[in-house]
């Protein structure tokens, strides 16, 4: 919020009524345009942003079991998106997942995949709302609509398995 009160021009910031972890000290310094790798990892990267970022960090968890290494990255700002660090991750691991409880069209997921078609290609699987048609239960309908920590992990595997020249 102060980075985003401090910024100059036009902004859109979203929020949930839900409550959820706290994944950030309350003196964390946000800057505009610069994500937050949150976990290292060469064999997968999942790129993530706003409620859903608990569970991603949490599939990251059931993927290190298996001996799978994920990189997690807090990307909270769309416009203007941290390129440098998505180049980093696509080219360290050379698959990416992204995670939004957001419309696929328009939203984090598409930014990544430009960003990477025009830096550095790699497969990219975009995880997110096809469409919007009903409230709740956060936590239910997280877990119905595919947002859930087992179903995070599966993706993962299944982009890493697409990787160029790789064997999974």
């Amino acid at each position: 919020m102060t980075a985003l009160a401090q910024y100059q021009g036009p902004a859109y910031l979203r929020l949930s009524r839900a409550p959820y972890p706290v994944i950030y000290r309350e003196d964390e310094e946000f800057a505009i345009g610069k994500g937050i790798l949150l976990k290292d990892g060469g064999d997968v990267a999942v790129i993530s942003t706003g409620t859903v970022l608990h569970n991603v960090l949490e599939a990251a968890r059931l993927l290190e079991e298996e001996g799978i290494h994920a990189a997690v990255a807090d990307i909270h700002t769309i416009e203007p998106i941290d390129k440098e660090l998505i180049k980093r991750l696509a080219e360290t691991a050379g698959a990416i997942l992204t995670v939004e409880e957001h419309s696929i069209r328009g939203g984090l997921g598409s930014a990544v995949a430009e960003t990477v078609s025009g830096l550095c290609p790699v497969p990219v699987s975009i995880l997110g709302a096809e469409n919007f048609a009903e409230s709740g239960d956060l936590d239910e309908l997280m877990e119905k609509y595919g947002y859930g920590p087992k179903h995070i992990a599966a993706r993962a595997k299944e982009i890493m398995g697409k990787k160029v020249g790789k064997k999974i």
